[in-house]
């Protein structure tokens, strides 16, 4: 609805603008037309009232729009506290679809009504683009990168979703859709998906397979920086600048940890770039992220 709003009022304001302009161009045309009497020799030598009453006006009204959209934009931005969480990795040419409890989908994002969804999205190969029409979302997802989006959906139904950066040859086939369920329905449906572990805890297994609670132990004697309690908070990092331990810093510090060393630190962790898929990179996000809802060690 918000989106909507400021989309009617820039189309209402282009009308007339369209609208002053034509009626204007016909008047003229209409008045003084070849066969017209109408007297041509009072020429106005300047209209300097006319021009600044006509560019402080339109000033005026663009200054409102772009503080609009200003508004808009800040809101679409900084998400409120999500209810779900949904990760999703691009590729050529489909969407990989999980969800915090482990349930997986292709070309599918099943959501609950009236709930606050968070969707963080990868890609595997080029840019892609996640766009949802019924929901005025689009969000490009750019290889290396972590991208974050959040929707309401108020009503229940199943609603397009489409990829619209050219990806490759196969760009068109790459859509899906939105279920939005009601809560009895989305219930039903996470538990008939049969899994047995959630995204965080597949994540605690990466998190071991590759030795990284071997230094981000508590009663490690590696001198590294616990990561219990870290997503959401300010890191102060060696070069001077603070970073929010949020997905994408998360992200950066697995694949490229040395251009993030946190202050007080010696540089020792290797990256994994390169040896870990996206959606490895997600789990162990979801992992983190759980440290610090749990309050627990790393184990």
């Amino acid at each position: 609805m918000v989106v909507n709003n400021l989309y009617i009022a820039e189309l209402a304001l282009s009308g007339v603008i369209i609208a002053t302009v034509v009626a204007m161009m016909l008047t003229f045309c209409v008045r003084y037309r070849s066969v017209s009497t109408v007297s041509r020799s009072n020429r106005v030598e300047k209209t300097w009232h006319f021009e600044i009453a006509w560019t402080t006006a339109t000033l005026g009204l663009f200054l409102i729009i772009f503080v609009w959209g200003a508004q808009v934009y800040a809101w679409l931005y900084q998400p409120p506290p999500a209810d779900e969480e949904v990760y999703v990795v691009g590729k050529q040419w489909m969407w990989k679809v999980e969800h915090a409890g482990g349930q997986r989908e292709i070309n599918a994002v099943h959501v609950p009504v009236d709930k606050t969804i968070k969707v963080v999205m990868a890609s595997e190969d080029v840019i892609h683009s996640f766009f949802v029409p019924a929901f005025r979302i689009k969000h490009d997802v750019v290889p290396g990168t972590l991208e974050t989006i959040w929707f309401k959906a108020n009503k229940t139904g199943t609603f397009r979703l489409e990829c619209t950066q050219y990806c490759g040859l196969q760009h068109a086939t790459m859509q899906g859709k939105i279920v939005v369920m009601n809560a009895p329905d989305y219930a039903r449906w996470l538990t008939s998906q049969g899994v047995h572990e959630s995204l965080a805890e597949q994540g605690a297994e990466l998190f071991r397979a590759h030795g990284c609670s071997g230094c981000h132990n508590g009663n490690s004697t590696v001198h590294a920086p616990s990561l219990v309690g870290l997503f959401g908070t300010l890191v102060h990092l060696q070069d001077g600048s603070v970073r929010l331990a949020d997905e994408a810093y998360i992200r950066d510090c697995i694949l490229n940890p040395r251009s993030f060393t946190v202050a007080g630190y010696a540089p020792l962790m290797p990256d994994f770039a390169g040896q870990l898929g996206e959606d490895e990179v997600l789990k162990l996000t979801a992992y983190i992220k759980s440290l610090g809802r749990k309050q627990e060690s790393v184990r």
